[in-house]
């Protein structure tokens, strides 16, 4: 199972039109698991194999999050990819860069041990809807940096009703355009399920820096005014099933980013090892007697 998702690659919504043709990269392969809280340093533990494995031998990329704010123990794995063929690819190059470290029987071991650790998981790709997305950056490397330097990702998921997608979409674009024309561009991303969900899904999708970045978002009654406002309240009680906001921990630990994420910020996403001082190898461990 995990194999075929992160751990064979799979962070919530990136990316709008004039870009689009530059980013290119418009697939997002999710791998969303639900860790059994007793089995979390065991998968911790599985975790982390699995991304040394990858970085040491050039295997699959990806971003972890780590949901704080909504259901407990949920963790996504999420990769972007150009074209469908190119994340078989990356499945390929993942399998290989853990039989390369570990060896089969050893690699086999390490899927189970993570299996072992879940509730639940769900494998999902969905679609960047360019169009629907606003402030989105100019080109690959400010969206690298854009990620790079962020900590925390707030997330909305609105479950369209049948047939009201168009709907929802036309204050999606009321959004953007009013985005576009506030003062502070704040990047909002939009992306849609394509495989592995019910029905009609969108996600909505800010990278934050700090939590404190939300205390001054502009409230989206503020941005649309009064009558926009109205006018996007009455669309969503018609054509929006349900919602849900999280915000999710960005987790270097378990993630090896592109090249290009990790050097917008290499001290988080690859943090030197904490040297241990001569002195405190020396000192007897507590509980020790004393000669």
């Amino acid at each position: 199972m995990l194999r075929r998702a992160l751990w064979v690659p799979a962070v919530c919504a990136l990316f709008a039109a004039p870009a689009a043709a530059q980013l290119q990269n418009d697939l997002l392969d999710v791998f969303t698991v639900q860790v059994k809280p007793d089995k979390m340093a065991q998968f911790d533990a599985a975790g982390k194999k699995i991304v040394a494995a990858n970085r040491q031998n050039k295997g699959s990329d990806w971003v972890a999050l780590a949901q704080e704010y909504g259901q407990g123990y949920t963790v996504r794995f999420i990769s972007t990819r150009p074209t469908f063929a190119a994340i078989e690819e990356a499945s390929q190059a993942f399998m290989a860069a853990m039989n390369k470290a570990y060896g089969k029987a050893a690699t086999e071991q390490i899927f189970r041990d993570v299996d072992s650790s879940l509730v639940s998981s769900q494998s999902e790709i969905r679609r960047r809807r360019w169009e629907l997305s606003s402030n989105v950056p100019a080109d690959a490397g400010a969206m690298a940096t854009m990620i790079g330097e962020a900590r925390w990702v707030q997330t909305t998921t609105v479950h369209a009703r049948p047939g009201q997608g168009l709907k929802i979409e036309e204050q999606f674009r009321a959004v953007k355009a009013a985005n576009e024309k506030a003062a502070a561009k704040v990047t909002v991303l939009v992306s849609q399920a394509a495989f592995g969900q019910t029905g009609t899904v969108y996600y909505v999708t800010t990278f934050r820096k700090s939590l404190g970045d939300i205390d001054s978002a502009t409230p989206l009654s503020q941005l649309l005014g009064d009558d926009g406002y109205r006018k996007f309240q009455a669309a969503a009680s018609e054509a929006v099933l349900s919602t849900e906001s999280t915000l999710s921990r960005l987790r270097p630990d378990w993630s090896n980013p592109a090249e290009p994420i990790v050097a917008a910020a290499p001290d988080f996403w690859r943090p030197k090892p904490v040297a241990v001082s001569r002195a405190a190898k020396e000192e007897a461990p507590k509980g020790a007697k004393k000669q």
